[in-house]
């Protein structure tokens, strides 16, 4: 089983960056596709990026592409969410999630396909 926990998030101006990062411990992440997902109030939780297990492939929400970059290293048991140019409207809790998969360039883009889920981080970009 792992555990994952989010740290890195706050509040930031418009126009600003932070770095979320997403810490394994337990089993090695080596092992999981993981995602980022967030959750304003009063919406559904939609994702943010998505790598696979060799990070070959990573996916980005529409909203976010251009902006935003995922990474992992297996090395250290972390995934990082690189968030640039950010903006009212990302204003949300963001999840961590994994999915144990035995394909190195799985993706998933579905939060109902993920097995494990961090608590959640604020992040708060006002204008």
């Amino acid at each position: 089983q792992v555990q994952l926990v989010e740290s890195g998030g706050g509040l930031v101006q418009a126009g600003g960056s932070l770095r979320l990062s997403c810490a394994s411990s337990g089993r090695t992440i080596s092992r999981y596709a993981m995602g980022w997902f967030r959750q304003a109030p009063g919406k559904e939780r939609e994702v943010v990026a998505a790598i696979s297990r060799s990070g070959a492939t990573p996916y980005y929400g529409n909203s976010v592409k251009g902006r935003f970059t995922i990474s992992r290293d297996n090395a250290k048991n972390t995934v990082n969410l690189q968030m640039n140019s950010l903006r009212p409207e990302d204003t949300a809790v963001y999840y961590c999630a994994a999915r144990e998969t035995a394909y190195f360039d799985y993706t998933s883009l579905t939060s109902g396909e993920y097995d494990y889920w961090g608590a959640g981080i604020q992040v708060t970009v006002s204008s």
